[in-house]
């Protein structure tokens, strides 16, 4: 359940309704995912939020499109954003993730899990090697 009431009809507020326009205009789709119709709720918000993604997410960048998603599902599931997991694994799917390359992008996931808290649990200090200010 959504901890803002979603508005009933979003698209009645311009500012909303150009968001919406560019989403579908920049994704070729008529779809606009329950993410962008919740900030629908703060016009300010979902401006700025999705001018973020489609800087980072929608435009080119030094980075591909589908490892910008996979990097994507790693954050996701580090931070345990389910809505986030599926919505940026479909999205990885459609452009071209396979099924083994999501096979080893959770086997990596779980490694850096592990590794991560065996370091934080170890307190270990960081190697001069890796510290660009030392």
């Amino acid at each position: 359940m959504s901890t803002v009431t979603l508005p009933a009809d979003p698209e009645a507020d311009p500012r909303v309704r150009a968001v919406f326009d560019d989403i579908r205009a920049t994704r070729k789709t008529d779809y606009v995912n329950n993410l962008w119709r919740a900030l629908a709720f703060d016009p300010a918000l979902l401006e700025q939020t999705w001018a973020d993604v489609k800087r980072l997410m929608a435009a080119p960048t030094l980075l591909d499109p589908l490892t910008k998603e996979m990097v994507y599902i790693a954050v996701s599931i580090a931070n345990a954003c389910s809505y986030c997991v599926h919505s940026h694994t479909a999205a990885a799917r459609a452009k071209g993730m396979t099924d083994a390359q999501h096979a080893e992008l959770l086997a990596i996931v779980a490694l850096a899990a592990k590794t991560n808290h065996l370091a934080n649990g170890l307190q270990l200090p960081v190697d001069a090697a890796f510290d660009r200010g030392a």
